[in-house]
C-alpha cells in the first residue's frame, strides 16, 4: 500500500518552513482508496513568491486548520504505507519537521518518483513534475497545488510501477507483518486480492517470486491453488508470505505478462514451458494493437514497429494512441521479443482485439 502525496509550504529557513496544503492518496498499486486533501493554517507568513507561484495566501488560510488538528488524520492514512512523493526527501522532512514540533516521531519507507524516473524513463531532458508529465501525455491540473501535483503523481507511479517489469519496487519494499497460523494466513493472502483477470505473483519472506499464476479470477485461482494437496502445492503453501498481482484487463495481455514474467523470474514451482516459437512476419509492418484495458476508459495497446514488437503499456486518452513519440515513452519494451512476437501471432490468428491501428 502507497500513499502518494504533495504538499506545499510557506517557504523560509530550511526547517522553518510550514506546511499550506496536503494532499494524501492511498492507493494500493492499482487504484485510490482513500484520500485526504486540506488547507493548513501554519501560523507564519507565506513568502511571496511561493502566494505567486501557488496562489495560495495567509488570508485563505485563516481558517483552515492548524497542523496539529489534521495530524491524526495524516497518521492514520499513512499507516503501514509506503510514502510516495515527486522528490519524497523533501516533503518527508516537512511532515517531519512539523510532528517534531508536536513531540510525534513520523516514521515511513519513501519512494521517490524523481529518482524511479531516471532508472525506468532514462535520458528525459528534465525530471520536473510538469515537464516529465507533458512528455508522457499525462494530464496535469492546479499544477503547484497540492490535489493536482499529487494525483499526477498517481498517475506516474501507476505506469512506474508498469515499466518495473523486473517487480524490484515490490520485492524491495514489502513489509511482512501477519505471523499467525498457516491456514490464517492463507485465507488472509485470499481474501487481499481481488476477483479481477490478471496475474498473480506468490512471494516468500524474503519478497522472491517462487510461483506466478494467471487467470480471468484471480481471486478464484489463488483460492484453488491454497485448497490443493498435491506435493508442490503443499510447498508453496508453506512458503508462501504474500502475494502481489498485475490486473491485466485482455486475455492477450494476461497471456503476454504471464509468459514473459515466467521466462524473466523463473519462479522455483512453476513448471517449464518449452516454446514452439512463431517468427513469421505480421502482415503489416506498422501497427498498434487496442484491446480492453484494466479500466472502463483505458485501452491496453502493443506496438508493432518494422515488423517486429516494441512494447505494451495502457492509455485512457485518444490522442496518445496516435502520437508515436509519445506511445514510445509510456510504452515498456518486452523482454524477450520473441517470445513476446509468438503469443501475439498465435493470439490473432484466432481471436478478435477491439481495433489495430495501422501507420
Amino acid at each position: 500500500m502507497y500513499a502518494v502525496l504533495d504538499i506545499e509550504t510557506t517557504g523560509g529557513k530550511f526547517n522553518e518552513e510550514g506546511v499550506t496544503e496536503i494532499a494524501i492518496y492511498k492507493f494500493d498499486g492499482h487504484e485510490i482508496v482513500d484520500q485526504f486533501i486540506s488547507l493548513v493554517n501554519p501560523e507564519r507568513p507565506i513568502q511571496e513568491f511561493v502566494v505567486k507561484l501557488t496562489g495560495i495566501n495567509n488570508k485563505m488560510l485563516r481558517n483552515a486548520p492548524k497542523f496539529y488538528e489534521v495530524a491524526k488524520r495524516i497518521v492514520e492514512i499513512t499507516k503501514d504505507c509506503i510514502l510516495v512523493a515527486h522528490n519524497s526527501a523533501f516533503d518527508y522532512r516537512i511532515l517531519r519537521t512539523e510532528f517534531q514540533r508536536l513531540g510525534f516521531d513520523f516514521e515511513r519507507n519513501t519512494l521517490c518518483t524523481v529518482e524511479l524516473s531516471q532508472q525506468l524513463i532514462p535520458d528525459q531532458p528534465s525530471y520536473s513534475l510538469g515537464k516529465l508529465t507533458r512528455s508522457l501525455g499525462i494530464p496535469i491540473a492546479d499544477r503547484h497545488r497540492a490535489t493536482g501535483d499529487a494525483i499526477a503523481t498517481v498517475k506516474l507511479f501507476k505506469l512506474l510501477l508498469e515499466k518495473d517489469v523486473n517487480k524490484d519496487i515490490i520485492q524491495n519494499s514489502i513489509k511482512y507483518f501477519d505471523r499467525r497460523l498457516e491456514k490464517e494466513k492463507l485465507l488472509n493472502l485470499v481474501d487481499s486480492i481481488p476477483s479481477v483477470s490478471g496475474v498473480f505473483y506468490v512471494q516468500d519472506i524474503n519478497g522472491k517470486v517462487i510461483y506466478i499464476g494467471r487467470g480471468k479470477n484471480i481471486k478464484h485461482e489463488i483460492n484453488t491453488l491454497f485448497l490443493k494437496i498435491t506435493k508442490r502445492a503443499s510447498k508453496i503453501q508453506e512458503r508462501a508470505n504474500s502475494i502481489s498481482y498485475d490486473k491485466t484487463g485482455s486475455e492477450l495481455f494476461t497471456r503476454l505478462r504471464y509468459y514473459l514474467e515466467l521466462d524473466k523470474l523463473s519462479p522455483k514451482f512453476n513448471f517449464k514451458k518449452k516454446f514452439k516459437y512463431n517468427l513469421e512476419p505480421f502482415n503489416s509492418d506498422n501497427f498498434l494493437i487496442v484491446d480492453k484495458g484494466r479500466e472502463v476508459e483505458e485501452h491496453s495497446i502493443i506496438l508493432i514497429e518494422n515488423n517486429n514488437v516494441f512494447g505494451y503499456g495502457y492509455t485512457n486518452l485518444a490522442y496518445q494512441e496516435n502520437n508515436l513519440p509519445i506511445l514510445k515513452k509510456i510504452i515498456t519494451p518486452f523482454s524477450d521479443k520473441d517470445i513476446a512476437k509468438t503469443i501475439i501471432k498465435n493470439y490473432l490468428r484466432k481471436n478478435k482485439v477491439e481495433k489495430i491501428i495501422r501507420f
